[in-house]
């Protein structure tokens, strides 16, 4: 199968701080996989390294207070596109990123509060019908394999 992955997870030096969070587990996937790296914030057009970014509500805010919403909804919407140009079957995003974040994202107020909800990218591919995971939550096992039930 193929799946989309947050280019961070993968060792991609994409993250706002210009780092990177690579996963054992998701570097494990490309054993029985075909990997599609992407970042969305990237996609959007959003620069590396970049001010720190949480939803509120609807919107998508900077630590300084800057709407970034509409970055990030290119973003998503790129990351779409790739997610169905290559056909791919899930996707495998960051955890807790206002972007890639699935089921608990940053609750908007920059003091590493953690509330329910999506970011822009999970969000939009639930929507249309895209199976998100994250790091955290893989449908495998270590190495790839799959988890017990």
């Amino acid at each position: 199968m193929r799946l989309l992955v947050s280019a961070c997870l993968l060792g991609v030096c994409c993250r706002y701080d210009g780092a990177s969070k690579p996963d054992e587990n998701v570097l494990a996937l490309v054993r029985e996989h075909t990997l599609i790296p992407v970042c969305p914030e990237q996609l959007g057009g959003l620069p590396t390294p970049r001010c720190p970014c949480e939803r509120q509500g609807g919107r998508v805010v900077s630590r300084e207070g800057d709407d970034r919403t509409a970055a990030y909804a290119r973003g998503a919407a790129e990351a779409l596109r790739l997610c169905r140009l290559f056909a791919c079957g899930a996707a495998v995003l960051k955890a807790r990123s206002p972007s890639c974040g699935s089921g608990t994202i940053y609750d908007g107020t920059f003091t590493g509060t953690l509330t329910g909800g999506d970011g822009v990218t999970a969000e939009l591919f639930k929507r249309e019908g895209i199976p998100v995971y994250t790091e955290q939550d893989l449908p495998f096992g270590k190495a790839g394999e799959a988890a017990e039930s």
